[in-house]
């Protein structure tokens, strides 16, 4: 078992806590995990550990939505996101922790950017970004990537389903089968690279109650949270997180 000081292990619980919040349809809190779990383990080590605890929120937010998804949008894209999960694989394989950490923080920088970009252009945004198959590959490629190497498509995508101009159930619904089926087939390749180990996968258990927590929490609270406050603060520490990484 990791020799956690109480320190990381109120982290690590918080960050339970945040995963199932975001799987209850508050996307932009998974930056956050994404880099607070860095503080506590190794970087590689990290995105092993959190993979599975993705999973068990992906489980309550697949049944919870499971009306709400809209399969001609996940089906285009899904041939294009295996691409760039096999890419992320290959690099995940040949970085070390150094350099893995900078790789990631610029990852989540880039997220923040669009993710402000996004919110500042409102409807024009939209209107901005194609509609045509390359825009698809292009998102599905990108995707796929940067949930292999760093668990951080959340923003990707966002943007992906915003652009198809989903409503907020659909948008969530759509999203949570998406990453259900992208983190299970990252499991087979996680387990070969060493990243998920019968020690890691024993700790994952014993954070699924705060992930269960989390997750009823946030479907109870998510309509009284004034969405754009919250957005700004976590976005906020993540890019503290992002630039801690990235230097």
């Amino acid at each position: 078992m990791f020799d956690l000081s109480t320190i990381g292990w109120v982290i690590v619980v918080l960050c339970g806590l945040m995963i199932g919040f975001t799987k209850a349809g508050i996307p932009s809190l998974g930056i956050l995990v994404v880099t607070t779990l860095m503080f506590v383990f190794p970087a590689k080590d990290s995105v092993g550990i959190l993979l599975p605890m993705l999973i068990m929120g992906d489980l309550f937010a697949v049944i919870f939505y499971r009306r709400h998804v809209v399969w001609k949008y996940l089906l285009s894209l899904l041939p294009w996101v295996v691409i760039g999960l096999l890419c992320g694989y290959f690099v995940l394989d040949i970085v070390n922790d150094d350099q893995l950490k900078p790789i990631i923080g610029v990852i989540v920088l880039t997220m923040i950017g669009l993710h402000f970009w996004r919110e500042k252009l409102g409807d024009r945004f939209n209107e901005m970004l194609p509609k045509s198959l390359w825009f698809t590959i292009l998102m599905g490629i990108l995707g796929g990537f940067t949930t292999m190497v760093g668990n951080a498509a959340g923003g990707i995508m966002a943007i992906y389903l915003f652009v198809k101009g989903l409503p907020k159930s659909e948008f969530v619904g759509t999203g949570a089968w998406f990453f259900m089926f992208v983190n299970l087939f990252k499991v087979p390749f996680y387990i070969q690279l060493g990243l998920i180990t019968t020690t890691s996968f024993t700790f994952n258990l014993m954070m699924f109650p705060a992930i269960l927590v989390g997750a009823f929490i946030g479907v109870k609270i998510l309509p009284y949270i004034p969405q754009k406050i919250f957005q700004i603060l976590v976005l906020g520490f993540a890019a503290l997180g992002g630039l801690r990484l990235l230097f």
